[in-house]
């Protein structure tokens, strides 16, 4: 299936979901899986905890809200696929980030994460008939199905990777 066979649309969620191409979603979350192994390293690690403006995050902050947003969401994935009713709750990204501690860790300790998570999410996502990849569940901002999840956490990295080059990699040039 493909981001066009997602239907209704989930209204919140469309900004990550249009950023994500319209492929096989196996494919989306493959291709994603391949845009963490091109990341410029370097320069990630280079920039350090520096940030754009103040209270913004780190990258090392960044990646670790990618992370925990993913592992969020395919809890998601797993309850509506398994017919799961009950609304789902919402989180503070704001808090998670704050109490994560991620600048102790390496860019490439959180790299080296996601890339894992994001290979098990694809397994997960392999799982699925096409039955429960149109099964959709409620959340705080409305219904959503397992289909879009999967183009949302692809263009929800995307999403974040463009704030990096476009107000994060320019600080290279300021040193």
């Amino acid at each position: 299936m493909y981001k066009h066979d997602i239907d209704p649309m989930p209204e919140y969620f469309d900004r990550y979901i249009a950023l994500a191409d319209d492929v096989p979603y196996l494919d989306a979350l493959q291709i994603s899986l391949g845009e963490l192994e091109r990341l410029p390293k370097s320069d990630w690690e280079t920039l350090g905890e520096r940030v754009y403006a103040p209270g913004k995050w780190t990258l090392k902050d960044l990646l670790q809200h990618l992370i925990d947003t993913e592992r969020i969401f395919t809890y998601r994935v797993l309850a509506f696929s398994r017919n799961e009713t009950q609304k789902m709750l919402s989180y503070d990204e704001d808090a998670y980030a704050k109490n994560a501690d991620a600048n102790r860790r390496t860019i490439t300790e959180l790299l080296d994460e996601l890339k894992l998570l994001r290979q098990s999410t694809i397994a997960l996502y392999q799982s699925f008939s096409k039955e429960m990849l149109l099964k959709s569940g409620r959340s705080f901002k409305g219904h959503y199905s397992v289909l879009s999840i999967a183009f949302m956490l692809a263009g929800h990295q995307r999403w974040h990777f463009r704030v990096v080059e476009e107000k994060y990699l320019p600080l290279l040039s300021t040193q």
